[in-house]
């Protein structure tokens, strides 16, 4: 069996993502129990550059923080009681996330009419535990939920998936090599 090597630039880049994740989470709009956030451009361009093994890593690193009372989470929140409250199914998420997101950019690439679909896949990550999650808290139907916690958001979404899809074009040449041979 081959011995796994040690990588500590891709490593860096993991935390690295794990912070930026925390500072764009915190460039959120409260607008009810689900705010507008930046976090997906950090999912997104994770699993773009660091592919699904590490994107994956640096996303539970991510999660684990917050869970552990650090406040990385929207509002400056932490604390496994924020995550068990209506967000935990999108705060999740962003793990399954960024795998199928990584999963589907290493397969296909990073050319527009390729990535728009796979970042698109991964918002339906996204939104199949968000927002099933928040109905369940808010004991409230899935049409419901989606009404409310999809919909309004879909056009920030939209936004969100095209700055991604041209960053994620524009950098992948130039550092995804120098990730994986680090």
């Amino acid at each position: 069996m081959a011995k796994a090597k040690f990588r500590p630039l891709t490593l860096c880049l993991c935390g690295l993502f794990a912070a930026l994740s925390a500072v764009l989470s915190w460039t959120s709009i409260p607008i009810g129990p689900v705010p507008i956030a930046l976090t997906h451009v950090s999912i997104f361009m994770a699993a773009g550059l660091l592919g699904p093994w590490y994107g994956t890593a640096s996303q539970l690193v991510f999660v684990l923080l917050g869970a552990a009372g650090v406040p990385v989470f929207t509002g400056f929140r932490g604390g496994l009681g924020h995550i068990a409250g209506p967000l935990g199914g999108f705060i999740f998420s962003y793990i399954a996330t960024v795998f199928v997101t990584g999963l589907l950019i290493d397969r296909f690439g990073t050319k527009l009419p390729v990535l728009v679909p796979a970042l698109a896949a991964g918002w339906l990550f996204t939104y199949g535990f968000g927002v099933p999650w928040i109905a369940w808290q808010l004991q409230i139907g899935i049409p419901q939920a989606l009404t409310a916690y999809c919909l309004p958001f879909l056009p920030g979404d939209a936004a969100k998936t095209a700055l991604c899809a041209v960053l994620l074009n524009r950098l992948y040449p130039l550092l995804r090599h120098k990730v994986r041979a680090a």
